[in-house]
């Protein structure tokens, strides 16, 4: 199988430098799968050749860890909060169910899976804490994001020295939403209504990564930074979950945001 060598991961300025962290935030640019999966789509849920998604995942982990081997790990995502510490001492031969990872053993890389929803990555520094989130609607709305930062601090960290970064996601003018959903979030809080722009009779559109920076500021970290930009939009550089539905698409690609403490 042919090695592609232009993954072109994102990643945030202020967070690069962040002494013995790496992280990536991989777009679909790059990797050796083909049709509507085009690129490097490493959802091992998806119904794309496994061979391909495995090879992708080799390559995304390979650029991560500067060509080291390093064991990549990730969650099967069910939009909950539970948090997974690494090392796992379970079968690997399964993936663990849960929506975050957290470690504070070098060389273990926790990734993320998303396509709309955010990747979250959190770092403490100091204390060579790391953390990675899948946070969609229900689990940000449900505490996904606190939790993780609870788990961080069950580690040995310290939440005001932990930085977060949250990455590329569905952004607000793309993120149609009916009033149920807003109902959902002004229960909690009503607060939450600024995050609802009026678009259409009972239509609104979500400001996702607005929400999750809001939840990581109330977490009391340290310092919390966004890469705006939409995946639903950019169809050439993401996979979207929702433009795949647009499109009358079978299935769709996920994208991989990955952290590793060196």
């Amino acid at each position: 199988m042919k090695e592609w060598t232009t993954l072109e991961p994102i990643k945030c300025p202020e967070f690069n430098t962040a002494s013995g962290i790496c992280h990536s935030f991989f777009t679909r640019e790059g990797g050796v799968s083909r049709g509507i999966y085009s690129g490097l789509n490493c959802g091992l849920g998806s119904k794309d050749d496994i061979t391909a998604v495995t090879e992708n995942r080799r390559l995304a982990a390979l650029s991560l860890s500067g060509g080291k081997i390093s064991e990549l790990n990730s969650l099967a995502q069910v939009h909950g909060t539970k948090v997974v510490e690494f090392p796992f001492p379970g079968d690997k031969k399964s993936q663990i169910e849960g929506d975050a990872a957290v470690t504070n053993q070098p060389g273990i890389i926790l990734s993320i899976l998303t396509a709309d929803c955010a990747p979250v990555l959190l770092a403490d520094e100091h204390k060579g804490v790391i953390g990675a989130c899948h946070a969609g609607w229900r689990g940000a709305l449900s505490g996904i994001i606190e939790r993780t930062v609870l788990a961080m601090e069950a580690l040995g960290s310290n939440r005001k020295k932990i930085s977060a970064v949250i990455g590329p996601c569905i952004s607000a003018h793309s993120y149609k939403v009916g009033i149920d959903l807003r109902d959902r979030f002004t229960a909690m809080d009503p607060w939450n209504a600024i995050f609802f722009i009026p678009n259409a009779p009972e239509k609104y559109l979500f400001d996702l990564s607005g929400f999750i920076k809001l939840q990581l500021n109330r977490s009391n970290v340290r310092m919390v930074t966004s890469i705006d930009s939409d995946t639903f939009s950019k169809s050439e550089t993401f996979f979207s979950y929702r433009r795949s539905l647009i499109n009358g698409d079978p299935d769709y690609g996920r994208m991989i945001s990955a952290i590793m403490l060196e």
